[in-house]
């Protein structure tokens, strides 16, 4: 070996770590700089986020009222109380029945207007909008247009329909007429989200399976459903979150009551009755804990069922 190349075999370890060296300043200092744009982020989550559920987490331990005076440390006695309130239990049982009936409804029409406006040759920009414009509306208003439609005496629904139904004063038709004027208003999220996968899939596919001479149905199964599957756990994901917590339209379409025999009572909604109609601070933050809980293990379980799902398919 000469003189020259074993300088140069010398050389290259040290070129080596000295570029090495010099790749880690320069992330160290994108990072310092990265930290100060995200520093206001960071500030807010702390103050909006992290604070209140630590501090819901400590009154939880308390007997603590909405004055927020004298509250003395009474350890698992708000959550054993949770436990044992048949009350909570129902409000729990309504969220879930309301969660039930919403979820699959609207991942099934949100992928069938989708379908229906990706396929429309004329006026798509009009059908796209029709279709996702109720979204944009507060819930408020949501809720008050379907009380109206509902309305047993001169409500839109029984008298183009021909029924009689007492749809806002029966247990029997309360949550179902709340399920309705939810899908109406919140259906165009998933729709959109449906809209730009379907624009995703390649049409090299769809062009295959027709010389192949797969019909429309073969290919919607064969190709359209297995490559929406994320987007389809994805929605029903944020579904069940959302739906879980539902309180607005529930309210606002009962009149800020409980509707017919507490029929539509949520979770959401006993939580604060117990906060700020009984004063019971420590009870509902305790309340709010346990369902905090719950739905962190669902979305814990649709994680975790999503990462096997992808193992498996390797």
């Amino acid at each position: 070996m000469t003189t020259t190349s074993a300088e140069t075999v010398v050389r290259r370890p040290a070129r080596a770590r000295a570029a090495a060296a010099g790749a880690a300043v320069r992330r160290k200092q994108g990072l310092q700089h990265g930290g100060w744009f995200v520093a206001p982020f960071l500030l807010l989550f702390a103050l909006f986020v992290i604070w209140p559920l630590l501090r819901g987490v400590w009154l939880s331990f308390t007997d603590a009222n909405i004055s927020g005076d004298g509250a003395r440390f009474v350890g698992l006695a708000n959550y054993r109380e949770a436990l044992d309130d048949p009350l909570m239990w129902d409000a729990l049982g309504h969220s879930a029945f309301f969660t039930l009936l919403v979820v699959p409804c609207i991942a099934v029409l949100a992928f069938l207007l989708a379908m229906l406006a990706h396929h429309i040759e004329r006026g798509t920009w009009l059908w796209r909008l029709c279709f996702f414009l109720p979204f944009l509306l507060p819930s408020t208003v949501a809720g008050n247009l379907w009380q109206w439609l509902f309305n047993p005496g001169n409500g839109m629904v029984n008298h183009v329909f021909g029924l009689d139904t007492p749809w806002l004063t029966d247990k029997s038709y309360a949550m179902l007429a709340v399920v309705i004027c939810t899908l109406w208003w919140t259906v165009g999220f998933s729709f959109l989200l449906y809209l730009a996968a379907l624009q995703g899939i390649p049409a090299h596919l769809y062009e295959a399976a027709r010389l192949d001479g797969a019909n429309a149905w073969h290919r919607m199964v064969h190709i359209t459903l297995p490559m929406l599957r994320n987007i389809t756990g994805l929605v029903i994901a944020l579904q069940i979150l959302a739906s879980l917590q539902v309180f607005d339209q529930a309210v606002v379409m009962m009149d800020f009551t409980t509707g017919p025999e507490d029929s539509t009572r949520t979770f959401v909604q006993y939580t604060l009755e117990q906060g700020f109609t009984s004063y019971r601070v420590g009870y509902a933050s305790a309340i709010s804990i346990i369902f905090f809980v719950l739905i962190a293990a669902v979305a814990l379980g649709r994680m975790w069922l999503l990462r096997n799902r992808e193992e498996g398919g390797r």
